[in-house]
């Protein structure tokens, strides 16, 4: 599980088989709140829980992050 903080907003996500699936936007109390990118998958939405919801960003938990690098986080192949 990785430590999430105000220095991951910008970070592109990306999941465990390396498709790109958004940016993150905020990082509050160890959440980050992303920005999915336009084309993602009503499939892939499911898969991460994110449903059909109206708003702009969708949560993911700490524990749902394998790693983070200087340029991305990293969802756990569980995701």
């Amino acid at each position: 599980m990785a430590t999430l903080s105000d220095d991951d907003e910008g970070k592109d996500v990306v999941t465990a088989g390396g498709e790109k699936i958004g940016i993150v936007k905020e990082v509050d109390r160890g959440t980050a709140y992303v920005d999915p990118n336009a084309g993602l998958t009503d499939e892939l939405k499911s898969v991460l829980g994110w449903g059909d919801r109206d708003e702009d960003t969708y949560p993911i938990k700490a524990d749902a992050v394998a790693e983070t690098t200087d340029d991305e986080l990293h969802l756990d192949r569980g995701r």
